[in-house]
């Protein structure tokens, strides 16, 4: 519990998007965690069965709820400051930007960046294979991408000219 606890909290507040909400998706996951710990065959696969635990309940918890997990209205960006963005409009934009991708996309994303997991960990955890895995990887950076540049360039016109 001690090992991972932050891993999942960061992960959870990505999904659950208040502080409330990611410790009880991390409080649910260590029960649930408990519950069934005779079926993790192997201690070194604890992490990403966590992680997984994590994300059922999370569905669970949020299936049906209008995204719960992704709401912007009420985005906290004093979360943020350990970040080095250079201000929070830059997190909101992050944000925004990554609500607006698909869960296919996104998730891989935020295992990966978040969670630290290798391809074939986060395809572990998702079904997937590794190769598909870096696909979304590689089209959820893309789509980041144009989502951002889009959004710097609007707010640029926006402006006019520095």
């Amino acid at each position: 519990m001690h090992a991972y606890s932050s891993d999942l909290y960061r992960y959870a507040t990505w999904l659950g998007n208040s502080r409330e909400t990611a410790e009880d998706l991390v409080q649910e996951t260590f029960m649930r965690a408990w519950k069934s710990l005779d079926s993790l065959r192997e201690p070194r696969a604890a992490r990403g069965w966590l992680v997984t635990i994590l994300r059922r309940e999370h569905a669970r918890q949020f299936a049906g709820s209008c995204a719960e997990g992704m709401r912007l209205d009420h985005v906290d960006p004093e979360r943020f400051t350990a970040f080095p963005y250079r201000d929070h409009a830059d997190v909101l934009a992050m944000r925004r930007a990554l609500a607006e991708l698909a869960a296919d996309y996104r998730e891989p994303l935020l295992l990966q960046v978040i969670g630290g997991y290798s391809c074939e960990e986060v395809g572990g955890m998702l079904g997937l294979t590794a190769g598909a895995v870096m696909t979304r990887l590689s089209r959820a950076r893309q789509k980041l991408r144009r989502c951002l540049t889009g959004r710097a360039q609007v707010s640029r016109k926006a402006v006019g000219p520095r």
